[in-house]
């Protein structure tokens, strides 16, 4: 297992209820779902999380299935909720 820091912004900033916290997990799969578990984490967590994007060490994850997205010691994680345009 992997330990990191996962970044949350804009409305995943807000549904989480912090800007940043700490991860210890083997996949990108596993440290959102442990991340969903939290005390006080809701549906509107789960909501913006599904609708985000990830970036690992700033490289995008893209498609490719989290459970294949495999984390290492110090991987910073930062969750990306859809932005407004204009």
């Amino acid at each position: 297992m992997a330990k990191g820091t996962i970044r949350y912004w804009a409305a995943a900033k807000a549904a989480a209820g912090t800007a940043e916290e700490t991860f210890e997990a083997a996949t990108l799969a596993e440290a959102i779902g442990a991340a969903t578990l939290r005390t006080g984490r809701g549906e509107e967590f789960r909501r913006v999380v599904a609708r985000s994007s990830f970036l690992v060490n700033e490289q995008p994850v893209g498609a490719r299935p989290h459970e294949g997205v495999a984390l290492s010691e110090g991987d910073v994680v930062e969750v990306l909720p859809p932005f407004a345009g204009g």
